[in-house]
């Protein structure tokens, strides 16, 4: 029973439904990108990449997938205990061959990189001419896996990116609202710095009487107050490499 409930909440930590405003202090973060990868997700097909792969939480989602190869680095800002990765990346070459998936995606990776433009024209190479770059890049959010974060992109900076290194921009979709993204940090931070870590009886009282009502009430001000889009907590871009004549 104990581990079916480990499970569950492992789970919900990517793959969200309305549980998740009971317990989760990331509920609107996590949402919002479920429900935008979700819906883009079976417009890929074939054989898979996904760079900087970690856990592979989402790749359920990809119902037409043939393959799905997980790639990341040896060292980063986080353990691989949860880790599924088939293939490790040396930070300058990916070990496939020209032309060799039919799409890749890459999920809150692109703040961990510092040589954006290189890590482009390597994905570019392994994925076929006319194959689609599905990603999701965070904006309002923290330092986090330090050291290796390096930058936020607004929705106009990771458009121009994929433009110049030879990707056309899709979709590309704003996962939560101004006020559900200042509640988000608002949240995130009185779990991450008031609330108890390491007393689970404790943590879930907590949960129970500030998370629970919390998300609540930024759900209720999200739907009485003006929707703006200026601030947000993420991008989610469907690109496709351009087809060269």
């Amino acid at each position: 029973m104990f581990e079916k409930l480990v499970n569950r909440l492992r789970r919900e930590a990517f793959i969200t439904s309305p549980l998740g405003i009971v317990i989760s202090p990331v509920y609107f973060i996590r949402d919002g990108l479920y429900r935008n990868i979700s819906s883009l997700a079976p417009r890929l097909s074939g054989d898979i990449l996904d760079f900087g792969c970690g856990s592979k939480p989402y790749e359920s989602l990809f119902v037409n997938a043939s393959s799905y190869v997980g790639v990341d680095v040896q060292v980063s800002g986080h353990d691989h205990k949860d880790s599924r990765i088939d293939v490790y990346y040396d930070g300058r070459t990916l070990p496939f061959p020209d032309n060799h998936f039919d799409a890749a995606v890459c999920f809150e990776v692109f703040e961990h990189v510092f040589n954006i433009d290189d890590l482009l024209t390597e994905i570019r190479r392994v994925i076929k001419p006319g194959g689609y770059l599905l990603l999701s890049i965070p904006f309002a959010w923290d330092e986090h896996e330090i050291p290796y974060d390096f930058a936020r992109y607004t929705s106009f900076g990771i458009r121009s990116v994929l433009e110049r290194n030879a990707f056309e921009v899709l979709e590309m979709r704003k996962t939560t609202t101004y006020i559900l993204a200042l509640a988000q940090i608002f949240i995130a931070y009185l779990s991450r710095y008031v609330f108890p870590k390491n007393r689970f009886l404790s943590k879930v009282v907590f949960q129970l009487l500030f998370i629970f009502p919390l998300n609540l009430l930024a759900l209720l001000f999200d739907f009485l107050l003006p929707t703006r889009y200026e601030y947000y907590s993420n991008n989610v871009v469907l690109s496709r490499t351009k087809v060269t004549v």
